[in-house]
């Protein structure tokens, strides 16, 4: 008998009433809480207002059968215990039924006792199934609380690492989350799925990060760069990318792909490797179209911030030829939700 404070609750399905009455009187007999039914739609009915812990059913029943509602019953309430009765000893038939998930099968006519074992069994089992179930839930919940853990550690690694940078750039921590934002954004909108969302999210703020092998005589001059010096500039593409690179971990991993080519362009007059329309990772030509929009409605040393209409007019002319056209179409339909971005990180 179940160790439960509350005796186990049992369902007893069977078109002979007489059988159904006499297990009935056994199992109340025995401290179990019981009801009867007469056929599997009545079952059905009764597991759907009430709560059992197990089914004794018959197989053979006019309508709805035993392994019929056996299927159904599992379907809805995948915790149940169920022992199936027959009067037919039918292997075959057996054998389906723990197939399907019965805990046991009788064969009338039967002896109490034996019902009475196979009861105890099939709720003991489902005990210890529960209780895994059960573990296998705090278990992972504690993973993806640990999980969770360590990307917040890495997110506040990776910001504080980039803020740092910044300090020798125009770029402020609120760019770097800006860029996480509007990235993971275009990411959603173009299918990616939740965890690379998420990954994008942490990697696009270092797309940048090879400006820190840049003089700061370069990064902050005011005026107009000579070809030399923006040759340096272009350099820090590649020095991004040999920061990040071979560590093993996707989000670097990521993140080095975007630094080496967020300044591809569709149309292959970009740099460092004038790659072309979609041999350009689809993650720097997200970041491309991120990165120039921030760029053109935020200040910077050598200019102050264009109007988003400004900005917008300059950016449509790069349409095919600096972005992704399918890319920029979808940045356009999302610019109420970037505003919002921008609003909550103005910085």
């Amino acid at each position: 008998m179940t160790t439960d404070k509350k005796p186990a609750r049992i369902l007893v399905v069977d078109d002979e009433n007489s059988l159904s009455r006499l297990v009935a009187q056994l199992l109340t007999a025995r401290g179990y809480d019981n009801r009867a039914c007469g056929s599997g739609a009545e079952a059905i009915a009764a597991l759907r207002s009430e709560e059992f812990d197990l089914v004794i059913s018959d197989i053979t029943m006019p309508g709805m059968s035993g392994i019929e509602l056996l299927t159904a019953a599992k379907q809805e309430h995948p915790g149940i215990a169920f022992i199936m009765l027959t009067a037919v000893d039918d292997h075959a038939t057996a054998v389906r039924a723990l197939e399907l998930g019965a805990f046991g099968y009788i064969v009338k006519p039967f002896e109490a006792n034996e019902m009475f074992i196979n009861i105890s069994n099939a709720l003991r089992r489902r005990e210890l199934e529960l209780e895994r179930d059960r573990y296998e839930e705090r278990l992972e919940e504690e993973v993806l609380e640990r999980t969770a853990e360590i990307r917040s550690a890495q997110e506040q690694v990776i910001l504080r690492l980039m803020s740092a940078s910044g300090y020798r750039d125009e770029e402020t921590g609120d760019h770097i989350r800006r860029m996480g934002e509007y990235a993971a954004l275009l990411a959603r909108a173009v299918g990616w799925d939740a965890g690379a969302v998420d990954e994008m999210r942490l990697a696009a703020p270092m797309h940048d990060i090879g400006k820190i092998g840049v003089a700061d005589a370069i990064l902050r001059k005011a005026g107009k760069l000579t070809p030399g010096e923006f040759a340096q500039i272009q350099e820090h593409s590649r020095i991004g990318f040999r920061i990040l690179e071979g560590s093993g971990i996707p989000l670097l991993d990521l993140a080095g792909e975007i630094a080496l080519h967020h300044h591809e362009k569709w149309d292959g007059r970009g740099y460092p490797d004038g790659l072309t329309g979609e041999s350009i990772p689809e993650a720097a030509r997200i970041v491309a179209i991120c990165d120039v929009y921030d760029a053109l409605v935020t200040d910077r040393v050598y200019r102050k911030a264009f109007s988003e209409e400004q900005a917008l007019a300059i950016m449509r002319e790069g349409r095919g030829g600096h972005f992704d056209p399918r890319l920029f179409d979808i940045f356009l339909a999302k610019l109420p939700e970037l505003r919002e971005v921008r609003a909550r990180f103005a910085g």
